[in-house]
């Protein structure tokens, strides 16, 4: 299978960029404070160009296309199940358990999300739905009670500012609404010499984000913290085994979906838990080794499952 050999390649390269950033804080590339600055400077500066860049060229009805529903129930009842098991066996404070929730589903896109559907699925643009879902919805959701868990204040009016603070929401929003009126105007409305700036600079969120995520394994032992061990292998099993089982289910038998659609769902939703998770977590600085633990163990599982499901269902 030529196309699950390409996905493949799409994680080894992944693999080599968080190498470096664990072989940059390895050898003080940078100096203590590196990690703390390529995590700052992604959150607030490139990711939110890169979403930009990506919606702002995406047609309409690619961005709303029907699988965003099966995208989002399928995320939304790992994450609500994931709450659940924390109520009942883990016992989690509310930010550590936004983590939790966070890791089991939100999915890696970008980095890997883009070569998958690119190379298995053949239509990078599939990711465009999961993009709007995660930047419009669930990411707002989570860090505002980050934002509230963590400063200890919680108000009406700290909830109605809190889009105001989600840099990658605001470029989110403001690429689906260049991609609206360029539909409208029957052009792209944004010169060449604006736009490639914005696009450059995003282009520097993915390598960013992996090589923080890598710097982050240096002096570390994942799975060495007994309290949250079994909370990670939840969230590693509703990411990589639940959430495709139900993006199943929800395409056959609720959207009618079948073929390259239903493959695409499916195969969407075993991606990898995305390292904007442990950005975030390095952003309110609470849950970064469950953050970290579930990332890592999601991304080197994730291939056995997607291999899997290419053999299953393509």
């Amino acid at each position: 299978m030529p196309g699950l050999l390409s996905a493949m390649e799409g994680f080894f390269i992944i693999g080599v960029v968080i190498a470096v950033g664990y072989a940059a804080a390895r050898f003080r590339v940078g100096g203590p404070t590196a990690q703390m600055v390529l995590n700052k400077y992604s959150f607030f500066v490139s990711s939110p160009c890169l979403m930009f860049a990506i919606l702002a060229k995406e047609h309409l009805n690619v961005i709303l296309h029907p699988s965003i529903i099966v995208a989002f129930l399928s995320a939304a009842a790992v994450g609500l199940l994931f709450v659940a098991l924390n109520a009942a066996f883990f016992h989690m404070k509310a930010a550590d358990t936004t983590i939790g929730a966070l890791n089991s589903l939100y999915l890696n896109s970008n980095n890997i999300g883009l070569p998958v559907a690119t190379y298995i699925l053949g239509n990078p643009s599939l990711v465009a739905p999961i993009l709007v879902m995660q930047q419009a919805l669930f990411t707002p959701i989570g860090l505002t009670v980050l934002d509230a868990t963590t400063s200890g204040r919680v108000s009406l009016r700290s909830i109605a500012k809190q889009p105001l603070k989600q840099p990658l929401l605001i470029g989110s929003l403001g690429g689906i609404l260049v991609s609206a009126v360029s539909a409208g105007a029957g052009h792209f409305i944004i010169p060449d010499f604006v736009f490639k700036p914005i696009s450059m600079i995003g282009d520097s969120a993915v390598p960013m984000i992996l090589m923080a995520f890598g710097m982050s394994l240096r002096g570390s032992r994942p799975m060495q913290e007994k309290t949250d061990q079994a909370a990670t292998l939840t969230v590693v099993a509703l990411k990589n085994l639940a959430m495709p089982l139900i993006a199943f289910l929800l395409s056959y038998f609720v959207m009618g979906f079948r073929g390259a659609e239903l493959y695409g769902c499916v195969v969407l939703a075993a991606l990898p838990t995305g390292q904007n998770v442990y950005n975030y977590a390095a952003r309110y600085e609470v849950g970064m080794t469950f953050a970290r633990d579930g990332i890592l163990l999601s991304t080197v599982s994730s291939p056995v499952v997607i291999a899997l499901i290419a053999a299953v269902l393509s």
